[in-house]
């Protein structure tokens, strides 16, 4: 649900997501995105009552992102190119080879080599995100085993999916759902996002106790979430 509402000379459009918490939830992310999410029930009135509390905040962070002139990245997969793994960049090399039914993706000696029967650009993109599909998926089951001493409760999965406006979630059955691009990340912050949302296992919002969980396992999660606010919009092909 997508809603509006006035702050002086600013119209600040937000999407409304309703779920099964306690808190109400607002969020402001690059390039000029704005979320609610909702307990189930709550009224529109109360939605907008609580975004024009905050709407200095939200004005600030949106001029903020303008500032730093956020723009979505449209990559040509072609020579050249350069995509990120793990935080570092490397390059792009097509071969083509006609004999082959599918792309094969490989990373090898600092390049990104897609072999393929052709250019065609949505095969070589659905090649490349299904690479880092299984790439995400297995970084961050290593990182939750890494980290499960820190935590009793245990995910009952581990997914990889297209999160659009996340990095990951957690569900009411702790289900642990990662962003397909999670990968592009450096280590240190992929190790924010997997215990972040484990910590979501005991408190679904966020709350004080949520940050008081995060922070007691990872004390300097604050500098991992900054690299993600500064460079996530680059995450992408």
């Amino acid at each position: 649900m997508i809603r509006t509402i006035e702050y002086g000379t600013k119209t600040i459009e937000y999407s409304v997501e309703f779920r099964k918490r306690k808190s109400l939830e607002i969020s402001v992310e690059p390039p000029n995105i704005v979320n609610v999410v909702a307990p189930l029930n709550t009224s529109e009135e109360i939605i907008d009552l609580n975004v024009k509390k905050k709407a200095q905040w939200i004005i600030q962070k949106l001029f903020l992102f303008k500032d730093m002139e956020y723009q979505k990245i449209n990559r040509e997969l072609a020579n050249g190119e350069s995509f990120m793994y793990m935080g570092r960049n490397y390059s792009l090399q097509i071969i083509i080879d006609e004999s082959i039914k599918e792309p094969v993706v490989k990373l090898y000696q600092g390049k990104f080599y897609i072999t393929t029967p052709n250019k065609n650009q949505e095969l070589l993109k659905a090649a490349l995100e299904k690479w880092y599909r299984e790439k995400t998926l297995e970084k961050v089951t290593e990182k939750v085993n890494y980290f499960q001493h820190s935590f009793k409760k245990k995910p009952i999965a581990i997914k990889v999916k297209e999160q659009h406006k996340r990095w990951a979630s957690c569900t009411s059955k702790n289900e642990l759902l990662f962003n397909w691009r999670c990968a592009m990340a450096p280590s240190h912050v992929i190790d924010y996002i997997v215990v972040h949302e484990m910590c979501h296992m005991y408190h679904m919002n966020h709350s004080q106790e949520f940050w008081d969980l995060l922070s007691s396992v990872m004390p300097d999660y604050e500098r991992r979430k900054e690299w993600l606010k500064n460079f996530g919009v680059r995450m992408d092909l």
